[in-house]
């Protein structure tokens, strides 16, 4: 018997090691790793730069709670202010921490302002959020809330129907929360016309947009923020993740004037921003920059889009590929779970996204020869499907 509680599905798969794009099991069997640990290690494994910073923060200072001030806290603050166009951070440990964060902005800032009636906040079908109490009522998918009523008052979800959401608001409404590509919904992007619409909605009413970044931040979709294709900003925005790497590390970045509802002893963490996991931050945002890693991704997700646009033209079960930057979706006519596994045996792994999507999330780092690997992989295991059906 584990003594771990049996809360995940895992696969019959133990890694050991991972260097780049590739991972190893402990039977010395190699993968190429298409899932960065959910969207997570966007500069492959064991990226030397981060290593290194890893090692000497470890060497120096690991933890100083945040009672105290730590260099690499404003640098990184900064840092991700003057790439999102927002003004100040707060860190957290975790994307669903960023986003309990957000939603207890978004209610502070609207209370002090407006009154205590304003704390409702509106999210999308098909959305997902996080695993907290909060967090979780946000998702707007009634699997994750089994067994864990009653959920989070001041939640309502809504169409990703323009007008069909202004029909919504209330009196008590004081956000909206959306996620510019709908991860675990099946990776669907929301339209450029659909953000800007948002946006203008939440200005015309005077009500805060919460953009959560958390899979789709840090380079994912080929800019260093969804939300930038749209040219939008938020006034909140929630990201983890890419940010470290690998080591645990969230942030919820909000504007100026609505940051300061935050005030001593409003909100905190414990671990959040310790020196450790910021070195990784500062190492991995200085990586993408000085590596072209951003450009590298738009490239390589041009080339990953065509081969796998020629995987639907070509196979009749594949419905559809869709997606932003490096993060992709195939849609089959059927469930992908044995699609999966048989990517896994031939050495490719990747992720489902509900029941019927084959989810992509390659490095920034990647290669046309990855590109070229993975395909015929999974080409491989859609014949055999085909065959079989």
């Amino acid at each position: 018997m584990s003594h771990l509680i049996q809360n995940y599905g895992r696969f019959p798969l133990t890694l050991v090691k991972g260097e780049g794009v590739r991972v190893q099991d402990d039977q010395g069997k190699t993968y190429l790793d298409f899932t960065s640990g959910i969207g997570v290690t966007g500069l492959g494994h064991a990226h030397p730069k981060v290593t290194q910073a890893v090692q000497e923060q470890a060497a120096t200072l690991l933890h100083t709670s945040n009672l105290f001030h730590h260099p690499l806290g404003e640098q990184v603050a900064a840092k991700l202010a003057a790439l999102s166009g927002l003004d100040q951070a707060f860190f957290c440990n975790s994307g669903a921490e960023a986003n309990e964060a957000a939603i207890k902005l978004a209610r502070k800032h609207s209370q002090r302002v407006h009154g205590a009636h304003k704390y409702e906040i509106l999210t999308l079908h098909d959305s997902f959020h996080g695993r907290t109490l909060a967090t979780v009522t946000a998702t707007c998918r009634p699997a994750f809330h089994e067994g864990f009523h009653p959920l989070v008052p001041g939640f309502r979800y809504v169409p990703k129907n323009l007008d069909e959401i202004e029909a919504a608001l209330s009196e008590n409404t004081c956000a909206i929360l959306a996620e510019p590509v709908q991860g675990e919904g099946g990776v669907m992007p929301l339209s450029v016309e659909f953000l800007q619409g948002l946006r203008a909605l939440c200005d015309r009413h005077g009500l805060l947009l919460i953009f959560d970044e958390v899979q789709t931040g840090i380079g994912r979709t080929s800019t260093m923020f969804a939300y930038e294709q749209a040219s939008v900003t938020p006034d909140i925005l929630s990201l983890a993740k890419a940010l470290g790497n690998g080591v645990p590390i969230g942030a919820m970045l909000a504007k100026g004037e609505v940051a300061s509802a935050f005030t001593p002893g409003s909100h905190g963490t414990t671990f959040g921003g310790n020196p450790l996991v910021l070195s990784a931050a500062w190492a991995t945002l200085n990586a993408i920059e000085e590596e072209g890693l951003i450009a590298n991704a738009a490239e390589k997700s041009a080339e990953l889009e065509a081969e796998l646009q020629r995987l639907v033209d070509t196979y009749p079960h594949v419905l559809e590929q869709r997606g932003l930057g490096l993060m992709r979706g195939l849609l089959l006519d059927r469930p992908v779970a044995l699609l999966v596994n048989r990517c896994i045996e031939r050495g490719l792994l990747v992720l489902n996204a509900g029941a019927n999507v084959i989810r992509l999330l390659p490095p920034l780092i990647l290669t046309s020869a990855h590109i070229e690997e993975a395909v015929a992989i999974l080409e491989t295991v859609l014949q055999e499907s085909l065959q079989e059906a």
